[in-house]
């Protein structure tokens, strides 16, 4: 039997953009997603050789689903420009490699999949879908499956029963009913995936649990019975098309010849020189790519996922004495927010041992179970939180002590960071949980987005159903753990590192949470008058930038800049941005303002509309009212260099160039009898090399 191969490229897309470091070329443009998307196109065709094989990429625009829901993927936000720039190169390298690419205006990629694997089912070809999509799943039949590139995971029939409880033939309905949060698509309110079986293994169909909704009582049934006139649209979102009229024979699909001659040239210029070895004859150098963890290093995720609810004062006390016996364990909070000095804290997880962890809910809004009251686990927990002789390890701990903090327990026994120990050995990486867990145990997590959604219709996590939420939070307790018994295995192989480390970095992280929490003082008088200030001067500039113009026009807007700039005034365009239009850039404006005064003045208006936006109108406004100080988050794993990165506000960015950056300065203040000290080191770069 014939095969067929198809790649939903789109999902390569992203899954190497936010999976890849920052890899750049010779040029500093960015190459991370080209590099990530070939390699796992490299890696498939040895793995699942086939007969004909396609890239299916989703095209610009909008399809026919915004035209039956308009806020279909309204909650997406637009794709990253350095996503975005590297595109087009892919493009070409992919076309070079031999793939054929197909793209289908007003449809989405899953949909031209769809009508492939149904047109090869009809023909006896067996179909192979490489995709990290759920979506798809719908797909899979006798002749058709699915397989996860990052995770290894195969999905036949059993595959999909097994992971989702249904068949492929039920997807749809399973998904219509529980709604996509990621593609904005809402299902029943309040109802999940264990309601959703639940009414599938009664009902067998949505049409039949629609027929019998009046007999479904309680929230979920009212929710049911409000959503009935919605449901049949909702599914027709969430039904991939496998009817599309795609004019192709097999044979095209076939795999080309590769273009070496411009495989070579390309992998040249944006460095990719280990893959050059692939080319007889070329003489390659030594692969400058970084190497993947040996597999006899690696360690194996426990994928026991041993989870237990804490929720009665009996079971809190017995995990209580668990955790002293044990003499550490990994923590990590659920909270209703991201700022840590208003936080509430949903709910506590914690592990001690690989494949199980606790979770302790606190303030779900979730009437179905009961929950500790927060006395209580103060009266239980403090102790066991503040006693220094019980290790504590954590993923980004420094946001937990705080939340902790607001409950006026302070936690002692800091031990470990996961996020920290990945920095210190790998700072050009990006050190969230979810990845750390894919690169080093191979394992996928549970997203935060999978329970919460993205964009206006995410919930806070204290509307997150209880039982969503074991799930979840015990599972970052214990990747937190697994993850720090491997990495600590790399560290103490490098003991330089592991010096900075423990020497460096962890104490540097305890005193940053007094430093935090302290906060620093602004005089809000003087930033409300300096707004007041820079309003009046982007007027004059408005005035001004409509005189050269001959006419008002929206200096925000990159797209009437454009018509203004390159249009009406005919300046010639330098560069473009990937779509092809002119670029408005900063690095374009200030070249061009050596010639024309419009792009001077548009630099100055940006700079002092960010100033107002940034500072001098949102600073006042992050003001804690409990402490009358802005309160930023100093970030250790961001930099390269080692330095800090403030955020949230950002406070390290001020401009002290003009004078209206200084004046923002000048709001930073001591409290009355102390000073601000000022102090830098003198050529650190040179005293170090010495």
């Amino acid at each position: 039997m014939k095969k067929l191969l198809l790649v939903d490229g789109s999902s390569y897309l992203y899954r190497a953009f936010h999976a890849m470091p920052d890899f750049r070329s010779l040029e500093n443009e960015p190459t991370g997603v080209i590099y990530g998307v070939l390699n796992m196109l490299r890696h498939i065709h040895k793995k699942y050789p086939s007969d004909y094989s396609v890239c299916i990429f989703d095209a610009k625009g909008k399809t026919f689903r915004n035209d039956i829901y308009p806020d279909y993927k309204a909650n997406r936000p637009k794709m990253p420009d350095e996503l975005a720039d590297q595109i087009e190169p892919l493009m070409d390298a992919i076309k070079a490699m031999g793939w054929p690419i197909l793209i289908k205006e007003g449809v989405e990629a899953d949909d031209v999949i769809g009508t492939l694997a149904q047109k090869a089912n009809h023909q006896d070809i067996e179909v192979v879908i490489s995709t990290g999509d759920k979506d798809l799943a719908q797909l899979v039949n006798e002749r058709t499956k699915l397989i996860n590139t990052m995770t290894n995971e195969v999905l036949d029939i059993q595959g999909v029963i097994n992971k989702f409880g249904i068949p492929p033939e039920l997807i749809v309905d399973y998904l219509t009913i529980i709604g996509d949060k990621v593609d904005n698509v809402p299902g029943v309110d309040k109802v999940g995936p264990k309601t959703a079986l639940k009414w599938l293994e009664e009902y067998k169909t949505l049409d039949a649990i629609i027929e019998h909704a009046d007999e479904i009582s309680g929230v979920v049934g009212e929710n049911l019975r409000k959503s009935k006139s919605w449901l049949s649209t909702g599914k027709s979102l969430i039904t991939i098309k496998s009817d599309l009229n795609i004019p192709i024979e097999w044979e095209e699909l076939a795999r080309q010849p590769q273009d070496i001659e411009l495989l070579i040239s390309f992998y040249k210029k944006f460095n990719f020189i280990g893959w050059l070895k692939d080319f007889e004859g070329s003489t390659a150098e030594p692969d400058l790519q970084p190497q993947p963890i040996k597999k006899d290093l690696a360690e194996n995720f426990v994928n026991t996922k041993n989870y237990t609810l804490i929720n009665t004062e009996a079971s809190l006390k017995d995990l209580v004495a668990l955790i002293k016996q044990k003499k550490l364990c990994s923590i990590d909070t659920e909270t209703d927010s991201l700022d840590s000095m208003t936080a509430k804290l949903v709910g506590i997880s914690l592990s001690t041992s690989p494949g199980t962890a606790y979770y302790i809910p606190i303030g779900h809004q979730d009437q179905g179970y009961d929950q500790l009251s927060m006395s209580f686990v103060d009266e239980h927990l403090k102790p066991l939180l503040e006693d220094p002789s019980i290790l504590k390890i954590g993923q980004n701990i420094k946001y937990d002590a705080h939340i902790f903090l607001n409950y006026n327990i302070e936690l002692q026994g800091i031990q470990e960071d996961t996020m920290l120990m990945s920095y210190i050995l790998e700072s050009n990486q990006r050190h969230g949980m979810d990845k750390l867990s894919l690169k080093y145990l191979n394992h996928e997590c549970t997203t935060y987005e999978s329970l919460v959604g993205k964009g206006v219709n995410q919930i806070t996590f204290d509307q997150v159903s209880i039982d969503d939420a074991v799930q979840y939070a015990a599972e970052d307790a214990d990747v937190t753990l697994q993850l720090h018994n491997h990495l600590k295995f790399l560290l103490n192989k490098e003991k330089s590192l592991l010096s900075i480390y423990q020497d460096i970095e962890i104490p540097a992280m305890r005193s940053l949470i007094k430093i935090e929490r302290n906060g620093v003082l602004i005089d809000k008088t003087i930033l409300q008058n300096q707004s007041h200030l820079i309003g009046e001067k982007l007027i004059e500039l408005e005035k001004k930038a409509f005189e050269l113009a001959g006419q008002p026009f929206n200096l925000s807007s990159p797209k009437q800049l454009q018509e203004i700039l390159f249009g009406k005034l005919g300046i010639k365009p330098l560069k473009k941005t990937p779509t092809g239009a002119p670029s408005t850039g900063e690095d374009v404006l200030t070249e061009l303002s050596a010639d024309y005064p419009l792009p001077k003045l548009i630099l100055e208006h940006r700079g002092l509309a960010k100033l107002k936006t940034t500072y001098t109108d949102k600073l006042p406004k992050m003001i804690n009212s409990s402490t009358g100080r802005v309160h930023t988050s100093y970030n250790q794993a961001v930099a390269i260099t080692g330095r800090l990165a403030s955020s949230d506000p950002n406070l390290q960015n001020i401009p002290i160039r003009t004078e209206e950056g200084r004046k923002v300065r000048e709001a930073f203040i001591a409290p009355e009898g102390s000073k601000i000290m000022s102090a830098d080191y003198s050529q650190i770069e040179l005293r170090i090399m010495a």
